[in-house]
């Protein structure tokens, strides 16, 4: 069962004036993980598109989706997968590929009908694609590592690039996640924004009763939502991203836009937001 839910963009003055229940209705994405169903998100924001697909004892095929206005969801798109539940299986383009939790999957434009089987609990965002990448299963031992902050300043973590030039080539695509530390629970602090690109955070490893405190909005008119295990964030280029949780996580990160520069940002200090 394919499930498709369309997100249009929202200018920075609209988002002032909204509350709780305006902000999460253009900007939360829940509900992505229910068994036996492929469940997607198609944004205005760089047509980025995102969801989950949960197979459970049987297998789920994406095959064509209205939204892309093409044959095959894939004909002009390409796609990263991360697996966040146990070992699935991923098919496309007469190949298959084992992944284990953690593992990242990218498939290039072209790759044609994907199918999803085993215990896996899928992850997937999807951008458009101008060239034909070859299709690559990366695992955390593949990826480019950085290892950033402190415990003194509650936000010790270890960022793991897996669609990242540092690691392989995709057209806009960029993906990877970011681990908490027990006892840090603050990401992306210093906050920064990258008007050149969108961005969408995924959730996960959060306890059933933790949440995350998601900063959004402009420096000087930031909002938040309260976001639970497996929620997504949508973050428009406008919008600055960070976070604070009531207990350590891990977050899935991945943007598109004019460029794979993983750099390219603008640092917002703690004493210039509001």
């Amino acid at each position: 069962m394919l499930t498709v839910e369309t997100r249009y963009a929202v200018h920075a003055d609209h988002a002032k004036g909204m509350d709780t229940e305006e902000l999460r209705k253009h900007f939360l994405a829940e509900g992505l993980f229910s068994e036996g169903e492929i469940k997607l998100v198609y944004t205005h924001y760089e047509r980025v598109v995102l969801g989950g697909a949960v197979p459970g004892n049987g297998t789920l095929k994406l095959d064509q989706v209205a939204e892309s206005g093409t044959p095959n969801f894939l004909d002009r798109r390409e796609m990263g997968i991360v697996n966040i539940g146990e070992t699935g299986q991923v098919s496309a383009a007469g190949e298959s590929w084992s992944m284990e939790r953690g593992d990242v999957l990218y498939l290039g434009k072209g790759a044609g009908p994907v199918e999803f089987s085993g215990a896996g609990r899928f992850y997937i965002v999807s951008t458009p694609a101008h060239n034909t990448f070859p299709h690559r299963l990366i695992s955390p031992s593949e990826a480019a590592v950085l290892d950033l902050g402190s415990q003194a300043t509650a936000n010790k973590r270890t960022i793991r690039q897996f669609i990242h030039p540092l690691v392989m080539e995709s057209c806009q695509l960029v993906m990877g996640y970011t681990s908490l530390e027990e006892g840090s629970v603050w990401n992306t602090m210093p906050a920064h924004t990258h008007d050149r690109r969108m961005e969408a955070y995924l959730y996960f490893d959060l306890p059933e009763d933790a949440r995350v405190v998601h900063l959004m909005g402009q420096p000087q008119e930031t909002r938040h939502m309260f976001i639970a295990n497996e929620q997504a964030a949508i973050s428009p280029p406008w919008s600055l991203h960070s976070g604070c949780g009531t207990s350590n996580y891990t977050f899935i990160w991945a943007m598109g836009g004019d460029n794979v520069d993983y750099t390219d940002m603008d640092h917002i200090q703690p004493g210039d937001m509001k």
